[in-house]
Formats: C-alpha cells, sequence, structure tokens
C-alpha cells in the first residue's frame, strides 16, 4: 500500500507529539500514572501522576532546554536511567522544535561516543552515573556535545538542571510532517546499534494511529488498567504512548526495570488487564505468575476468580491480553502467562517488526495453541500474516533479491510499508543496501507458507545451515524448564555452541543430553548465571559480545552484510 492509501484507512489523529499532553488533557479524560520509582526528571514529584501533570511537566522541561540552547532544528540527546521520562523529554524537545535523540545507558561507551559523533547534539541531557561510567572507560561523553544538561546534580563538564529552571514556557513550535522528528536507535546485537530517523508521518500518523483505532479486543478500553515494562528509549515507547494515553484506560501503570520484587509490588497493588512487556522481562517474571486458584489452567478449561489470597499473591490475575515485541518468545513463558489469569479466554499477541519499519505481523496465541509442548516445532516461530493492507512481505533469493523463492523456502525477508523510517543518520551508504526497489531488507532469514504466514528462523548473521538456532532454542526450553536463556551461537568450524543460563549455573549433564536426543549435533553446553549474558536495552542477547566472551578467535557463519 502507498503512503496515501494508508492515511485514508487509519485516518488523523489530532495529534503532534509536542503539545501531546497539552491536547489530551484538553479533548481526552485523564488518566491515572502510576510509576515504579519516581522520574529522573523530577524525582520530588512522586510516582503519582494525572493527564494534567504530565502536560505541565513537559511544559516545564521545554522551558529548561530552551535555557540550555536548544531551539528549533537543533539536536537534543537523551542518556539516563530506563523509565518514561524518556519519552516527555522527547515531547519537550519536539515542542520547541528540536529534534530528540534517544539513546540507551546500555550501550556500551564507545558506542554511545560514535553514536554522538553522528548525531552532534546542542544539547546532552543525562545523569553522572552516565558520565563518570563513560569517563572511566576513557571516554568524555561532554566533548561530543554543545552544552550537557546533568539531571541528577552538578558534573564536571556539566550544567545542574537546577541552574536552568525558572524560564517562561516556550510558544509550540511546528514542523512538516516529513520533516525529522525523533532519532532512535536499533538494539545493537551485533555491534554500535544505527541511528534512525522517523518523522511525523511515519512515528504518528502511520503507527500511533494504527493502534489509536479501536480495534477488537487489542484496542484499549477505558476500563483497562495498562502496564508497561518496555525500553523507553525505543521508538516502541513514543508511539505507544501516543496511542495509548489517546485510548485513556483508567490506570496507566509503567515499570522502568524488571525487577521482580518492584514488578510484583506495583503490579499487585494495580492488576493489569493489558501488559506489555519485554521478552527478558517475562522470563524473570515467571516465578511471579502462579496459576491463580480456579483459573483455565488447560487449554479450553474455563474457572472463577480464585481465592482473594491466590489472588493477591498472583499480579497476573486479571489480564486479558499480554503482548511481546522486541525479540522472539519462547513457548513455555507464553504458556505460563496465559494459566496465570484467570479470564476464560485470554490472549497473547506476539508482534514481529523492527525500528525501521514498526510492526510488520501479528500473531494471537491462545491457551489452545500452547496446551503442550509442541516438539521440534514450537508454535511461537509463527508470526502470522503481515498487517492487511498496511505491510507487505516477501521472502528473496539472498543472492538476487530481486528473485522470490517460492512458499516453503527460506530466504531472505523483505518488506514494504508506509511507515518505514527515513533512513540512517550519519550512514546513508548503509541504508542504501537495506533497499531494494522500495523493500527494506530486514536481515531475517525466514519462510513463507502457502497461506501467508510468516516464519522467521534467525538473523542472518546467526545463521547455521540447515536448522534454525531460534527454534533449537525454544525446543531447549520446553525440554529444560528450569533453562533461563538459551542461545545458540554459530560456529563456522565447529558444532553450534548452546550457552544456558541457569539460578545457580549448573545442569544436569543426563538430562542434558536427554534433551538434544533428536537434535542436531551440538557442542557441549556452557552453563552460566543471567549476569553472564550481556544483553541490549531492550533484553536482546548481544550475540557478538557473547561470541567474543565465550568462543574467542571463533567467527560465525552468517556475513552480516544486512545488519
Amino acid at each position: 500500500m502507498g503512503r496515501s492509501g494508508a492515511g485514508v484507512l487509519f485516518g488523523r489523529l489530532p495529534l503532534d507529539l509536542g503539545p501531546l499532553f497539552d491536547t489530551l488533557a484538553e479533548q481526552r479524560p485523564s488518566v491515572n500514572v502510576q510509576l515504579g520509582r519516581p522520574l529522573d526528571l523530577a524525582p520530588e514529584r512522586g510516582t503519582a501522576y494525572d493527564t494534567g501533570q504530565v502536560a505541565e511537566l513537559v511544559r516545564e522541561t521545554a522551558a529548561w532546554l530552551v535555557a540550555a540552547g536548544a531551539g528549533p532544528g537543533s539536536s537534543v540527546a537523551v542518556v539516563k536511567r530506563n523509565h518514561w521520562d524518556y519519552v516527555l523529554l522527547a515531547c519537550a524537545a519536539a515542542r520547541i522544535g528540536a529534534v530528540p535523540a534517544l539513546l540507551s545507558d546500555r550501550v556500551p561507551p564507545d558506542g554511545l561516543a560514535a553514536l554522538l559523533r553522528r548525531l552532534r547534539p546542542d544539547v546532552l541531557v543525562t545523569q553522572r552515573d552516565v558520565l563518570g561510567g563513560a569517563r572511566a572507560a576513557g571516554v568524555e561523553l561532554t566533548a561530543l556535545a554543545g552544552r550537557t544538561v546533568c539531571l541528577d546534580g552538578p558534573a564536571e563538564g556539566a550544567l545542574a538542571v537546577d541552574e536552568l529552571r525558572g524560564g517562561p514556557v516556550p510558544a509550540v513550535r511546528g514542523r512538516g510532517e516529513d520533516e525529522p522528528l525523533a532519532v532512535i536507535h536499533t538494539s545493537g546485537t551485533t555491534g554500535v546499534p544505527k541511528l534512525v530517523v522517523h518523522s511525523t508521518r511515519t512515528l504518528i500518523r502511520r503507527l500511533s494511529a494504527f493502534e489509536a483505532r479501536p480495534w477488537p479486543v487489542l484496542s484499549v478500553r477505558r476500563t483497562d488498567t495498562v502496564a508497561s515494562a518496555i525500553s523507553f528509549a525505543h521508538g516502541r515507547a513514543l508511539t505507544w504512548t501516543v496511542s495509548a494515553f489517546w485510548r485513556a484506560p483508567r490506570t496507566v501503570v509503567l515499570l522502568p526495570d524488571s525487577d521482580p520484587s518492584t514488578a510484583a509490588a506495583l503490579l499487585r497493588s494495580h492488576p493489569p488487564t493489558v501488559m506489555e512487556a519485554l521478552p527478558s522481562s517475562y522470563v524473570r517474571w515467571q516465578a511471579l505468575a502462579e496459576p491463580a486458584a480456579g483459573a483455565a489452567g488447560s487449554a479450553g478449561s474455563a474457572g472463577a476468580a480464585g481465592s482473594a489470597g491466590a489472588a493477591g499473591s498472583n499480579p497476573f490475575r486479571d489480564v486479558r491480553l499480554f503482548i511481546s515485541t522486541f525479540d522472539a518468545m519462547h513457548p513455555p513463558t507464553v504458556r505460563t502467562f496465559l494459566d496465570a489469569t484467570r479470564r476464560r479466554h485470554p490472549l497473547w499477541m506476539q508482534g514481529w517488526g523492527q525500528s525501521e519499519t514498526g510492526p510488520l505481523s501479528f500473531r494471537f496465541l491462545t491457551r489452545g495453541a500452547l496446551a503442550g509442548p509442541a516438539g521440534r516445532h514450537p508454535t511461537t516461530r509463527d508470526l502470522g500474516r503481515p498487517v492487511p493492507g498496511w505491510v507487505r512481505v516477501k521472502v528473496a533469493d539472498p543472492a538476487r533479491p530481486g528473485r522470490t523463492v517460492p512458499p516453503g523456502e527460506t530466504g531472505m525477508l523483505y518488506a514494504r510499508t508506509g511507515a518505514l523510517c527515513l533512513g540512517y543518520l550519519g550512514e546513508p551508504e548503509r541504508w542504501g543496501r537495506k533497499l531494494d526497489r522500495g523493500w527494506f531488507n530486514t536481515g531475517d532469514l525466514g519462510v513463507r507458507t502457502r497461506d501467508g504466514r510468516v516464519l522467521v528462523l534467525d538473523r542472518e548473521v546467526d545463521m547455521v545451515p540447515g536448522m534454525s538456532c531460534v527454534e533449537i532454542e525454544d525446543v531447549l526450553h520446553e525440554r529444560l524448564p528450569d533453562v533461563e536463556e538459551a542461545v545458540l551461537l554459530s560456529v563456522a568450524d565447529g558444532r553450534p555452541q548452546p550457552v544456558l543460563v541457569t539460578a545457580d549455573g549448573g545442569l544436569d549433564p543426563a538430562r542434558w543430553r536427554d534433551a538434544v536426543r533428536d537434535l542436531p549435533p551440538l557442542a557441549e553446553p556452557l552453563v552460566v548465571g543471567w549476569d553472564a549474558v550481556p544483553r541490549t536495552a531492550t533484553g536482546k542477547v548481544r550475540r557478538h559480545e557473547l561470541r567474543a566472551r565465550v568462543l574467542a578467535g571463533s567467527a560465525g557463519i552468517g556475513t552480516g552484510q544486512w545488519t
């Protein structure tokens, strides 16, 4: 579908990122916002807001950004601890006509330096531990920005935010719908992330407007309590905030980290009916998701609410819709959460997409679809069909991108969407390599079935000929429930190397041999603890870094040409 068609189909939200919360406060019911901890942007204001108070904070933030030197056309980089105030800082920068660039503090210092050199920001908003950690690694971040503002007090080479407060609220500055609105970065699983530039048309008119429509089941309702535990530096946080607040649920719960104790306390106080989280967060929370007494614990069964004691201990008891994006979900984890809710017909929505494109396909999973172990072909590799009328997907020969391969044959997945970003900041040649006559190369290997479903096998850079590493990882999760993370690393000159994460860093060798009895030959597993595996801001495993740690000198098989 062309760009004009998407606009006609999904209409226009009367929203722009800069005055977003002003508009929401004027036109929509107020939302009760509950935070896992105070915002770094305003730690003195506590953990509860309404829409009007959020709008006030954005206006005040815009004022001190102007005092720091930001203005129309300037770039404002944000690097801080994960929290929803990434979104509020982006709104404040957009309000004054600046372009916010949201960078996760999980990017290593040398990677942050590379991103800031591409950005050349007029203002860098950060925190003392980010500056100190980079300085300890030999990187002076303050030298890479016109001015640096520190949110949590004085720091060498930086202004304290309190020095800038109190100025007049600036007027809202507009911009063209196809001009840069925000810069976000990709996960960076294979190296320094790419800087993705989105416009108002791609980010708001396409992605947010699509989600804000009143879709059956999927849409947020006024009676909902919606919880989000994602990387708020990601573009998903911007589009989700616009669409979720436009739908005006009763309560929005925002969790800045995946610590189980913090999550349990907040979610038990405000039990969600719609829950979105990173795949790695769902894994960490499995112990919290004890099936509610009387809940439907197996496919097709139904039950009433459990006892008060059971209900009080299970924060997921009221969830009707679970959402996961960013990375693959393993069947046992999905099954655990679907069984934890007392809802008769809960759904799990698994999405596939990328920072450059937004969502490309969805699939809804039910208790019935995940009733039992799925053997060698776990169902979560099936990511459903492309969004009708919105996205087209083709599978092409990696060596000849113009040649589409037949259904059932593995190839490179290409996508065509009206939400495609404007490009990669500072890397035009790299962006050019990813495009083929309007088709975007996702870097994923996959298959289209005869009825149009998309099966994603692996990232090309991580591939092993004749198998799907992601599928094997799923099988290992099915057969070894105590494994919290299974990662299979390709090895050019040997067998694929499994790296397994367990709570105690151990695994019974006999159980391992039984689990791999009918799998392709694998190397003996390396068993480690959770913290031994390096991760991105979205919880994905940094496979290149993990390889360097555990397989020094070993090369993978994929070319990485399209990462």
